[in-house]
C-alpha cells in the first residue's frame, strides 16, 4: 500500500470543512488504511483526511506507547456528544505543521460517536491524550488547526516560517 503525502500549512485544504462519508466502501477502507500507514511512517499519533488532501470526515489515531500493543482507530463521521467540564493542557503538534508546538487547553474527557472501517456505529469515552488527539483531529475536519488557538502574533510567525519551509521543499525538489 502506498502512503500519502502530507499536506503542509499553509494550504487551503487544511482550512476547509470536510463532508460526511455517505457509505463505508472499499475505497473508504483503503483511505483509512493508507492514512494509518502514513501516520505511523511520519511518525505521529493522529492524522485527519484533509492532511492528505481528502476532504472527507475521516481521521485515524493511535496513542499507544512504544512498549504497548498498537491500538489504531479509524474514525469515520466522528461526532463529539459530550465533553467534561475539567480541562487539560497538552503540548500539541501537527504533522502538517512539523516542528512547531503549542500548549492547548481542551476538555480532558469526551464521548464520541463514529463509524469504524466496517461501517459499524461505535461510541467511545476517551480521556487524557486520546481525548486531546481526537479533538485535535476533529478540529482538522472542521478546518481548524491547533495554531488557531494560539495568539495572533505566534500564529503569524509559525505561518511565515512554514511558507519558507514549503518554498525550500519546492526548491529542493527542483534540484533532484
Amino acid at each position: 500500500m502506498t502512503k500519502y503525502e502530507i499536506v503542509l500549512h499553509p494550504d487551503k485544504k487544511l482550512k476547509k470543512k470536510c463532508l460526511p462519508v455517505s457509505e463505508v466502501t472499499a475505497e473508504i477502507r483503503s483511505i483509512g488504511s493508507r492514512m494509518l500507514e502514513t501516520m505511523y511512517d511520519a511518525p505521529g499519533i493522529g492524522l485527519a483526511a484533509p492532511q492528505v488532501g481528502i476532504l472527507k470526515r475521516i481521521f485515524v489515531m493511535d496513542c499507544s506507547e512504544k512498549d504497548q500493543i498498537s491500538k489504531p482507530y479509524i474514525c469515520i463521521n466522528p461526532e463529539i456528544t459530550w465533553v467534561s467540564d475539567h480541562k487539560s493542557n497538552y503540548e500539541e503538534g501537527c504533522l502538517s505543521i512539523p516542528d512547531f508546538y503549542g500548549e492547548i487547553m481542551r476538555p480532558s474527557e469526551i464521548k464520541m460517536n463514529c463509524l469504524n472501517e466496517n461501517g459499524e456505529f461505535l461510541e467511545y469515552h476517551f480521556e487524557g491524550l486520546k481525548a486531546t488527539c481526537a479533538q485535535h483531529e476533529i478540529d482538522h475536519l472542521n478546518g481548524v488547526l491547533f495554531i488557531d488557538y494560539l495568539g495572533r502574533v505566534r500564529r503569524q510567525i509559525i505561518t511565515t516560517k512554514m511558507k519558507k519551509i514549503k518554498k525550500q521543499i519546492v526548491l529542493n525538489q527542483g534540484n533532484v
